[in-house]
């Protein structure tokens, strides 16, 4: 029998933020940014479907089940209220969450999402799903975030060690080669982004270079949107302390609003 998502937990706050991290990375992703939320919210990161403690549990073989899979986890937690927060393939996740269980989600918080548009880099997708190593992930990492941006240490290391988990990698190459068919990534219709009624910040690097920011171009009229000058792909790892500042912002807001357009540098 296959278990749920594995989701390191910490914090005892009111409001309880789920964080998906990215294709081809881990829970340990977040430490900085859950650092900065807790103890005053309740923090869940999860291991998404494939990935880290997640390669033996339901919801492998794609956004959709994995978004199901992460829903029926909230559940049995328990937990009938959440801010949710996805970065890349964790952003797409997310989405197709807050699709299928509006309810539950109370808003929503993407970082550089996958779905929002067809085009991807899939040559360099795929490079990072095939390395290994400290030296291939530092480059891999390098290449997907902004011309500055230099790798934290804590962040190769925690990819390495999960790389190093038997299958891992054989998954990873798999899960690459499924999500970039004819170079091209699926894409969540903008008919159902329209419907989603709860407050919705989109933050993207300037200066991706797996997801084109061109993709936030053709938002909802109620998301917010917010651009991070000089950065990449890489949000998480690049501005932590801007993208939990971003997170609180959008956990105190109700209901749709008009999108501001803002700029800030990634340091």
């Amino acid at each position: 029998m296959l278990s749920p998502p594995h989701a390191a937990e910490c914090g005892t706050g009111p409001k309880t933020i789920v964080l998906l991290h990215g294709f081809g990375s881990c829970q340990a992703i977040w430490h900085h940014v859950a650092a900065s939320l807790t103890p005053a919210m309740k923090v869940l990161a999860y291991d998404l479907p494939g990935h880290g403690h997640s390669m033996q549990c339901e919801g492998i073989g794609g956004a959709k089940p994995a978004a199901r899979a992460i829903l029926a986890d909230l559940a049995a937690r328990g937990l009938d209220r959440v801010h949710l927060v996805g970065h890349s393939m964790g952003g797409a996740i997310a989405t197709l969450m807050a699709l299928a269980d509006p309810g539950r989600i109370a808003t929503l918080t993407l970082l550089a999402p996958g779905g929002f548009g067809a085009e991807i880099n899939a040559a360099l997708l795929r490079r990072y799903a095939a390395a290994t190593g400290k030296k291939e992930i530092r480059a891999c990492l390098a290449a997907m975030s902004g011309p500055q941006s230099v790798p934290p240490d804590h962040a190769v290391d925690a990819l390495r060690q999960m790389r190093e988990r038997p299958g891992q990698q054989q998954i990873l190459v798999a899960m690459a080669a499924a999500m970039t068919r004819d170079d091209r990534q699926g894409v969540i219709p903008a008919e159902r982004l329209e419907t989603l009624d709860m407050p919705v910040m989109v933050v993207w690097g300037a200066e991706d270079p797996l997801l084109p920011v061109s993709q936030s171009e053709s938002l909802p009229a109620h998301f917010r949107l917010h651009h991070v000058l000089d950065a990449g792909h890489m949000l998480v790892e690049e501005a932590p302390d801007l993208v939990a500042e971003i997170v609180r912002r959008n956990t105190r807001r109700r209901g749709r609003r008009q999108r501001p357009v803002f700029g800030a540098a990634a340091s």
